[in-house]
């Protein structure tokens, strides 16, 4: 009997030691995959499901670039009328150049309907740029449709 007592109480602790591990091994792995999830995401690798549609840069496709000639737009009030000068070049796989440039009309139209509604505070802003060309590319995607623009490069951005 003596040594039944010994026995079980030899195993118990090894027992509660593999529990133990089997925990600290289910932490680090689960922390591991969420880590691993989270920079796949981050790093683009996941579908994120944002809705955009843009098309796959290829190597054997080389990005066209169709040119938005230089627009005035006029903002503020009619007493404290300021001018915008924007020029910019769309990014478009080459396969779609001449559809993106047969829309160049709408395009111009788009951005200069968006740029008359922004606020003349915001225009003056630096750090606005990157969510001005941020609205302006999607509203671009929007007339060309799917697929059809990559980017929208600014060329010229200049308040008078």
């Amino acid at each position: 009997m003596a040594s039944d007592v010994t026995s079980e109480t030899a195993e118990q602790p090894a027992g509660k030691g593999g529990q133990g591990r089997l925990l600290i091994l289910s932490l680090v792995a689960s922390v591991l995959f969420g880590a691993g999830g989270f920079a796949l995401a981050y790093l683009g690798g996941a579908d994120t499901g944002d809705g955009h549609d843009a098309a796959p840069h290829t190597a054997s496709e080389a990005p066209e670039f169709v040119p938005i000639e230089r627009m005035i737009v006029s903002l503020g009030p009619p007493g404290r009328t300021t001018h915008l000068r924007f020029a910019a070049a769309i990014e478009v796989p080459e396969t779609y150049r001449d559809e993106v440039t047969a829309l160049r009309p709408r395009i111009v139209d788009v951005l200069n309907s968006y740029l008359r509604a922004v606020d003349l505070d915001v225009l003056g802003d630096p750090a606005a740029l990157v969510e001005l060309r941020a609205q302006m590319l999607r509203r671009v995607q929007v007339v060309a449709g799917p697929g059809r623009v990559n980017d929208l490069l600014i060329a010229e951005f200049v308040l008078d």
